[in-house]
């Protein structure tokens, strides 16, 4: 279900319908931290706010709980998915390998009209970062590995990729703030070069370039992540 709204909706569009209001709203609160790991999401709340009836709300919640989104439990209100030491942990093992496969599967699979959103993406991410807005540049990093997910027409990748990207923006919120520092502004002028870097060697079918480009991308932001929460002398391989 995911996946196809990813492909049908344009990437800064806005829904018109309330339940796609809400799940973009939704998405944001969470990757924005507005909502905090661990928040109760009240379902009634929800249901007010957007003019919805329950049973609606209740279906979308339980996409993002598939998405890893939200954590349900019986006879329990949902909860934004929580970061914990552990999660964090399972995040710097798992996501280099994680970005190097679908990257590489991508350089086999993408199609033109994929690339070319990968495109459209990355215009969003450097203007994100011209004008200085932290939202939306995570915003558009995660679609951009997302889009990336998807051309790797992998469907047992997925789910993990959507897990993975969400902890990814999360921290991004976290230790990236405007106006950047030199050092980090120099980090994201090299980050945007490296995803053109990226788009290019998909675009030629380079499997092994394509690795090589995102274990350094991924190092770029794993160092940032792990000044802020990597525990002190975990090794976190690359």
């Amino acid at each position: 279900m995911a996946k196809a709204r990813a492909k049908t909706t344009p990437a800064d569009a806005v829904p018109s319908d309330r339940k796609g209001r809400l799940d973009d709203a939704l998405r944001k609160r969470i990757l924005s931290m507005e909502l905090a790991p661990g928040a109760v999401v009240d379902e009634l709340t929800l249901a007010e706010e957007f003019g919805l009836s329950r049973p609606p709300v209740r279906e979308l919640m339980r996409q993002l709980a598939a998405e890893g989104y939200l954590e349900l439990e019986p006879n329990r209100p949902a909860r934004v998915s929580a970061m914990s030491h552990h999660s964090l942990r399972s995040f710097f093992l798992a996501a280099p390998m994680l970005y190097v496969a679908t990257a590489q599967l991508a350089a086999g699979n993408a199609t033109a009209a994929e690339i070319e959103r990968m495109k459209q993406i990355q215009r969003r991410f450097r203007q994100a970062i011209d004008d200085g807005n932290t939202l939306e540049r995570v915003r558009q990093n995660d679609r951009f590995h997302y889009e990336i997910g998807l051309a790797a027409h992998n469907e047992y990748l997925m789910p993990s990729l959507r897990r993975l990207l969400l902890d990814h923006a999360r921290l991004g919120m976290t230790f990236y703030r405007d106006p950047p520092s030199a050092d980090m502004a120099e980090s994201l002028s090299v980050a945007v070069e490296q995803h053109d870097q990226i788009i290019e060697a998909i675009e030629r079918h380079d499997t092994d370039g394509v690795a090589e480009l995102m274990r350094a991308h991924m190092d770029l932001s794993r160092r940032r992540m792990a000044e802020y929460a990597a525990p002190e002398g975990l090794d976190v391989p690359l």
